[in-house]
This record gives C-alpha cells, structure tokens and sequence, in this order.
C-alpha cells in the first residue's frame, strides 16, 4: 500500500477527491496533508476526513525557500510518504527538493500542457482562442510545469466564457482525473489517463 501526502495552500477541493478516492482496493491511502498556509480551509477539509494535518507557513521564511523547504521536508520525513501530490500548492519548489522526489511527485495544472505554464491558464486559453482548455497531471521535474505527462481532461471553450466560467467547468475534470492517475501511478503504471 502506498502513502500519499498532498500539500496544499487553499481550500483542498483537489484534496478532498484525492482523499475519497483511496479506500477499498485503491493501491495507496493518504498519510498527511501539508498547507503552506495557516488556516487555509482544506485542513478543516483534511481533518474532518481523518487524515493527520499540518502547517509550514513559508511567510517567516521571506526568500530563503530552501530553509522553508527544509522544515517541510521534516513533516514529509515523520509521514513517510511514498507518493507527494501538489493540489492547488502555490509554491514554486526548488531544483534540490524535486530532485529528493524525483519521480515519486504529481502535480495538477489548469491548462492543457504544453499551453500555458503558469498562472492565469483560463484567460490565456481565451484571450489566444483556443477551442478547448483542461487541465493536465504530470510528474513534477525542475522545469516549472514540465514534468511527463501522465493525463488530461479537456473541455470546449464557449462563447462568452470567462476564466471564471471556465475554470467552474474545468474544475469537476481535474476531480476526475487526478484521482484516475494517482490510482494508476500508485500502482505502477505511467500509460497517460485521457478524459472528456
């Protein structure tokens, strides 16, 4: 059986389908879940759910993101998780910390990968005209949102959408699909998950 940690900085909605989604003959359960922000609403979510909660606020660390990685790694260390999932984690991780999870880290992105690293994926995909947007899962490397593919959701762009409007049509995807690809990742298997 694995052992998932999900770090967070909001409310944890991704969490939560994360969460509810390893029981019966899932190959892995979830261990902790770490915000970066104190109160962020996903570890009430987290809590009620169970699942060991805690907080490594990144603010007292100012710049110096390798000692605030540190301290998180101490959390992670106590858990011993085989598997660390990004959900709505608004922090840019360093080279070291990845390299230490290297092919054991999934993240979850708002665009349709390759398009659109970053932030503001919704109104970029409309301001460019897409056709479609989604949201991607892919191992998480060095390179900011660059990691392997391991799936995608997609979903048409209307007419009058807003980033607003799309990303509450985007949401209920990325609720499907990470779940499908942790299941299939913590058993081992990398094929690239495609849902629409």
């Amino acid at each position: 059986m694995k052992r998932v940690a999900i770090l967070i900085s909001g409310s944890g909605s991704n969490m939560v389908a994360l969460a509810e989604s390893m029981v019966g003959d899932h190959p892995a359960r979830p261990v902790l879940v770490v915000s970066n922000v104190p109160g962020a609403g996903g570890l009430e979510r987290a809590a009620a759910l169970g699942i060991p909660t805690a907080v490594v606020d990144h603010k007292p660390f100012g710049q110096n993101r390798v000692a605030f990685e540190a301290a998180l790694q101490q959390e992670l260390e106590r858990a011993q998780p085989d598997i660390l999932c990004l959900a709505g984690f608004m922090r840019v991780l360093t080279e070291g910390f990845v390299t230490a999870w290297q092919g054991r880290m999934l993240n979850i992105h708002p665009s349709l990968l390759p398009k659109y690293r970053g932030l503001n994926t919704h109104a970029r995909a409309i301001e460019a005209g897409d056709e479609q947007a989604g949201c991607s899962v892919h191992e998480v490397t060095a390179e900011l949102d660059g990691g392997p593919l391991l799936g995608q959701a997609r979903v048409p762009i209307l007419p009058g959408d807003t980033a607003r409007t799309l990303a509450e049509r985007v949401l209920p995807m990325e609720h499907r699909l990470y779940p499908e690809v942790l299941r299939r990742y913590a058993a081992g298997d990398r094929t690239p998950v495609m849902l629409s």
